[in-house]
């Protein structure tokens, strides 16, 4: 199946729209259509052994109107943005010398009323039964420009009316051709008039010419036109910053020459030369230089990150400080920044499901309304009425009725809040998940780099007969060779602690138990319980402390020299800082949260525990996961699936809504509905919070559209004049009309300024947000001795759950420590006490 855009000119409501996807449904090898009003473009899936582009343009030609095969990547967007200014340029123009010849018009048709104000002359010529041919055929001649200048109202209407699909054109055409026509009618029975002496004749016909009518509607359709075009184009704006953010031109080294090429034209494999403050064009791997780059723009991380030989880079980041060049591998479409800029525009295109209502609607809402027209003109009559009235109240249900606020209602609010998304770095698919991420009831969440960091860290040390400096150094010694994750984690922390690795020799792993190696004629082992135990080794007298690890969430590593325990490394995966508060934030929203995840049980309900879930299930395979999803789906739960993306792509398939958590080019853009590009787990509250505001926007659209109609049908029908004389115009009705549309967009424009972080309340009612530091606490410590202790303690410290920031004073042995939750004393005095120092209390 091939999935393709094409831009779609002529459409001017949602009428229009729906009948060109009803024409390209027809064609066989069709699989999926989706015509936007708002971008006047269509995208959809097909089959190209069955069908191909040009059977597609043609389907649409033969509907009425124009479609051409939209080219892909920045380039096609940056001609779709200069076609909208052209558009905005040419209605500003259009609405211009339109009302060069309307305010004329309007002081000709209103002279009487304006004698103070009109030349003595012009009064002249044009009072008095006398002047009435002159009256009306200067009226006439101000209004040929009028209608020549916005003749696509004509051509477009009646083409879709003979086609049978009349829409927004074909009403106004219709009211405004209409009144022209009743005009030029009135002039050839004021002449017959004044040839037969009938003066009565004369006076009534030139009092109900018609002709500014005529011109006050499609000048007045036009304003309308206008603003929405511009109101519009305001709600591109997040994709139009993301399309800024890739570079226009590249250095590249070939034949060992500099040259600048434009980016389109970069190709894997070129070596790219990046100087300091330039942006780089394309994803590869650093092989010459050091510099730092600021991520900002793609991962939302304001730290610049250091990049040395090896490195990946991302496009559209920016190179710091260095000059670097590097091997590009991902270029053009297939760069990161094209991925992100792809999948917003896509999805601002696409449709939620709740624009079928409006779809639905107006296919059959023009021919509905004509109807009425028609009736309520022949009613009048009926009731006695004289034929100019009765026309004029036609005339105004033709011109007051407007499918087009109902076209605009969806998607200009799926426009603006995908576009509002990005911005934050929450990509979104389709209006469809969009829409969907509302209704959600139950949100489960994958444990490692979900809610947690995904990289172990070590949190406890414990030596039993040897100091805990020659613990790490064996300790490191022992893992050097391992790759284990662990491992790492073990090397990470003696290097942090500057302690260097004890040479070792004969090493031999078991896989998934441990490593053993020989330092000395001592056999050194470090492992879990079950390989220590499989050695010969008794690790029962230690039941507590490796329980004691597993209740706060820690991996018990054990260190063995010989046949008797030497120490126990607690290791870690910590929570992120913000996955508290995000799940405290989806519980105030009335979600249920579970944490579903391949680790033990204990290990998992500790992490439930401090993160207060309620409902955790462990031990569940990558594979399994998705049935677990399914089980939530079948017992009526409407369920968000949260992972990294890859792990867990059947799970995310699964769910209702998939939420990919992931930084730049690992984001998961097949298996999720949403991508999370900072990382960061309160960016799935702003998903749900996002949808929430969007549905509530494009439900007020639509009500307002629909009441509009409601209320001004009759309106315009006459119902009120028989009791109160109230009679809308026909220029009445146009104004009410175009203005409708333009506050449809407006109001969807209002969803720029929602907010996707709220501050969230703590104990005391206090409100904080979610990047500020909840509360602080001064700890008076005694035993610190260098710059060493003040290190040590500081990362003790750091690694508490709930700490976010820690400062540590040397001079006045006190640490002053930032938390997102009130932490006991206690549990700061076993943290000092097991780096080795004393909290005073």
């Amino acid at each position: 199946m091939k999935k393709e855009k094409f831009n779609v000119t002529g459409m001017t409501c949602s009428a229009c729209s729906a009948r060109v996807q009803k024409a390209v449904e027809k064609l066989a090898g069709i699989q999926e259509v989706s015509v936007n009003l708002l971008t006047n473009s269509m995208q959809l899936q097909y089959d190209e052994q069955v069908v191909d582009a040009a059977a597609v343009i043609a389907a649409v030609e033969k509907a009425g109107y124009g479609a051409s095969a939209q080219g892909a990547g920045n380039h096609s967007e940056k001609k779709m943005e200069r076609m909208a200014e052209r558009q905005i340029e040419k209605l500003r123009q259009r609405l211009l010398w339109s009302l060069v010849f309307l305010l004329p018009l309007m002081v000709v048709a209103m002279q009487s009323h304006l004698s103070a104000w009109v030349p003595a002359m012009v009064h002249d010529v044009l009072a008095g039964p006398e002047n009435a041919v002159a009256f009306a055929f200067v009226q006439f001649l101000l209004l040929l420009p009028i209608m020549l200048l916005n003749r696509q109202f004509y051509i477009g209407g009646f083409r879709a009316l003979i086609q049978g699909a009349p829409n927004m054109d074909t009403l106004v055409g219709m009211g405004s051709m209409a009144s022209a026509l009743f005009g030029v009618v009135g002039i050839f029975r004021i002449g017959w008039g004044m040839g037969h002496g009938d003066w009565m004749l004369v006076s009534s016909y030139s009092q109900n010419l018609y002709f500014e009518s005529a011109g006050m509607i499609v000048t007045l359709i036009t304003v309308g036109k206008y603003l929405e075009s511009r109101a519009k184009g305001k709600t591109s704006s997040a994709l139009e910053q993301l399309m800024e953010l890739a570079p226009k031109q590249a250095t590249v080294l070939r034949d060992g020459q500099e040259i600048v090429v434009d980016s389109a034209e970069l190709l894997a494999g070129d070596t790219v030369v990046v100087r300091p403050g330039e942006r780089i064009p394309a994803d590869g791997v650093v092989i010459w230089g050091t510099t730092s780059v600021d991520e900002s723009a793609i991962s939302g991380e304001s730290i610049p990150v250091e990049k040395n030989i090896g490195d990946a880079v991302i496009s559209a980041t920016i190179n710091k400080n260095g000059f670097i060049r590097f091997k590009a591998e991902r270029v053009g479409e297939d760069s990161t920044i094209s991925r992100i800029i792809r999948l917003v525009d896509e999805a601002s295109a696409s449709k939620a499901p709740i624009a079928r209502l409006a779809d639905k609607i107006a296919g059959i809402f023009v021919p509905a309304v004509m109807a009425v027209a028609a009736i309520a003109g022949g009613a009048w009559l009926l009731a006695g009425a004289d034929a100019e009235f009765a026309f004029s109240i036609a005339i105004s249900i033709l011109v007051i009725s407007c499918p087009c606020a109902l076209g605009l209602a969806t998607p200009v609010a799926v426009m603006v809040g995908i576009g509002k998304g990005a911005e934050n770095g929450i990509l979104i698919k389709s209006g469809e998940a969009l829409e969907t991420a509302h209704r959600v009831d139950t949100v489960v969440l994958d444990k490692t780099g979900t809610v947690t960091e995904g990289r172990p860290e070590v949190t406890a040390v414990q030596a039993f007969g040897i100091s805990e400096e020659a613990l790490i150094a064996a300790a490191a010694g022992l893992e050097a060779g391992s790759e284990h994750p662990l491992a790492e984690a073990i090397l990470t922390y003696a290097k942090e602690r500057q302690i260097a690795p004890e040479p070792m020799t004969d090493f031999a792993a078991v896989f998934g138990r441990g490593v053993n190696a020989q330092k000395d004629g001592h056999k050194w082992l470090a492992g879990n319980q079950r390989f220590l135990e499989e050695q010969g080794i008794d690790t029962q007298a230690y039941q507590e402390q490796l329980l004691a690890l597993a209740d706060k969430g820690a991996t018990p590593l054990l260190m063995a020299r010989d046949t008797a325990v030497v120490g126990i490394f607690g290791v870690a995966d910590r929570e992120k800082v913000t996955s508290g508060l995000a799940v405290r934030q989806f519980r105030a929203m009335g979600l249920d949260v579970v944490l579903l995840t391949g680790d033990n049980e204990r290990t998992a309900k500790a992490i439930g525990r401090r993160l207060d879930i309620s409902q955790v299930i462990a031990g569940v395979l990558p594979e399994d996961k998705a049935a677990h999803i399914a089980a939530l789906q079948k017992a009526g739960h409407r369920v968000a699936m949260i992972g990294d993306g890859i792990n867990d792509a059947p799970a995310l398939s699964q769910a209702d809504m998939g939420i990919a958590i992931g930084a730049g080019t690992d984001i998961a853009l097949e298996s999720a509905d949403a991508v999370l590009v900072k990382n960061d787990l309160l960016d799935a509250v702003g998903v749900i919070r996002l949808s929430k505001a969007v549905m509530r926007n494009i439900k007020e659209n639509l009500f307002w559209a629909f009441f509009y109609n409601v209320l001004c049908i009759p309106l315009a029908a006459g119902v009120l004049f028989p009791s109160l004389g109230i009679k809308l115009s026909p220029m009445i009705g146009a104004a009410a009309m175009s203005m409708s549309s333009v506050c449809v967009c407006l109001n969807a424009l209002r969803l720029r300024f929602v907010t996707l972080r709220q501050p969230q309340p703590v104990d005391g009612g206090s409100m904080i947000n979610e990047e500020v530091l909840v509360m602080e606490k001064t700890l008076k410590i005694e035993g610190m001795m260098c710059k060493h202790c003040q290190k040590h303690v500081t990362d003790a410290l750091a690694k508490m759950d709930g700490v976010t920031g820690v400062e540590v004073n040397l001079e006045n042995g006190t640490a002053a420590v930032k938390m997102s939750r009130e932490i006991p004393e206690a549990e700061f005095q076993q943290v000092i006490e097991e780096a080795g120092y004393e909290l005073i209390l």
